[in-house]
């Protein structure tokens, strides 16, 4: 038995393992058409939407950010202008007490000089009263004493009233005379 073997080709064709069958390649050239039409009619329609649904959010939520941040930055300088007018309005109360502040201390030492003026005429004048009355009681004693004395050195009574006042007076008058005269060399040495 002898057997030869024949090239697969004169043997009558066989189909490969590695190359399909035409119908196969048909089938499925058919079928990978079919499916790209149905992905382009029906999935990427949905991708095209939600991409432009997720683009349109996100240019939203950029637009809302930049909205954000132009209101916060309105925002900021409006504290800034406010803050500044609060510290220029602080700055003049500030100012404003300050002034108050002076007036009334110039008030206040005003009245308190006019207050020790006042002190000082009405001292003054009590003591000028208290001067006159002290002179006065002064005169009246040195005068009983000097008519006593002139009269016990005399050997008469200078009981007399008019006599009295003329002793008294020309005596009182030599007193201050001579004490002028004491106060005028003593300025001059």
């Amino acid at each position: 038995m002898l057997t030869m073997v024949l090239p697969l080709s004169e043997a009558g064709e066989s189909p490969s393992p590695l190359l399909p069958h035409t119908a196969e390649i048909i089938f499925g050239f058919v079928f990978l058409i079919l499916l790209a039409i149905a992905f382009a009619k029906v999935v990427v329609p949905k991708f095209e939407k939600a991409y432009a649904d997720r683009t349109t959010a996100i240019e939203g939520g950029m637009n809302e950010a930049k909205q954000a941040q132009a209101e916060a930055k309105a925002a900021l300088e409006k504290y800034n202008a406010q803050l500044a007018e609060a510290r220029q309005e602080a700055a003049k109360i500030r100012e404003d007490a300050r002034e108050q502040g002076a007036q009334i201390i110039a008030e206040m030492r005003e009245q308190a000089n006019a207050e020790a003026e006042r002190i000082v005429t009405h001292a003054r004048t009590q003591i000028d009263a208290e001067r006159a009355q002290a002179v006065a009681s002064l005169r009246s004693e040195v005068g009983h004493m000097a008519t006593t004395l002139a009269g016990r050195i005399v050997g008469e009574s200078l009981e007399d009233e008019a006599r009295q006042r003329r002793t008294v007076e020309r005596f009182l008058a030599d007193l201050e005379a001579s004490e002028s005269a004491r106060q005028a060399v003593g300025t001059d040495g």
